[in-house]
């Protein structure tokens, strides 16, 4: 039965800090690696064993991805690294704290920016402390200023359907370590949950979410692992 196993990574630094994370690359803190071990361990446990992984170019999907298949006694499964699971790019947020952000603009204005469908935040402008042009995974790449959920969407799904559905397709039990927003653009599709309803979906942290697709790869209902 081909199955998918969405891990968004372990609690990174700048979590911790309640700072707009994004595209700059921020590592795992002690909790997170502990998060990264933990979901390894649970699918060993469970008897659920990846054979293919997925994960984006940044330092806290790729670590917990390792540690997780370390765990898993699966450090060995191939894996393909692409920039279309990055996190969603929160554009001149990036780097901001999001209480003072509240202070400065609004809760109600820095909810839109966080979680509405489809109003990005601020530009990014050249030259921003944060900025990743010059950063050699992105080489050849036309980084995006800023997202929405809806942008995010637009990059993630037609990568998902063009590279991984057809693994999946093969009978491979994948897994994807990305980001909350790149997961929710997945999730979004694979559980048909409207614009409304998708604004309001939080991705923990380290808890392997699972979809088990049938001979149609029709996707069943998801559910998380630790509940299984």
């Amino acid at each position: 039965m081909p199955t998918l196993i969405l891990v968004r990574h372990g609690q990174s630094q700048w979590n911790l800090e309640n700072r707009f994370t994004g595209w700059w690359d921020v590592d795992l803190t002690e909790k997170g690696i502990e998060e990264a071990i933990a979901a390894g361990e649970l699918l060993a446990e469970k008897g659920l064993t990846p054979t293919r992984a997925f994960t984006s170019l940044q330092t806290r999907a790729i670590k917990t991805l390792h540690l997780a298949m370390e765990a898993a006694g699966r450090l060995w499964v191939p894996e393909v690294k692409d920039w279309r699971l990055n996190e969603r790019h929160y554009g001149g947020l990036t780097g901001l704290n999001k209480q003072e952000t509240r202070d400065k603009h609004g809760d109600e204005q820095v909810h839109i920016w966080r979680r509405s469908y489809d109003t990005p935040p601020p530009v990014m402008e050249p030259g921003h402390d944060y900025d990743m042009r010059d950063d050699p995974r992105y080489a050849g790449i036309d980084i995006p200023d800023t997202e929405s959920l809806k942008l995010t969407i637009e990059r993630v799904l037609p990568y998902f359907q063009s590279d991984i559905m057809p693994v999946l397709a093969s009978g491979e039990t994948v897994i994807i370590s990305a980001h909350g927003n790149s997961l929710r653009a997945l999730v979004k599709h694979l559980s048909g949950i409207s614009d409304d309803e998708i604004t309001g979906l939080e991705i923990p942290t380290g808890q392997p979410i699972v979809y088990e697709f049938d001979d149609n790869m029709v996707p069943g209902e998801r559910y998380y692992l630790k509940d299984s």
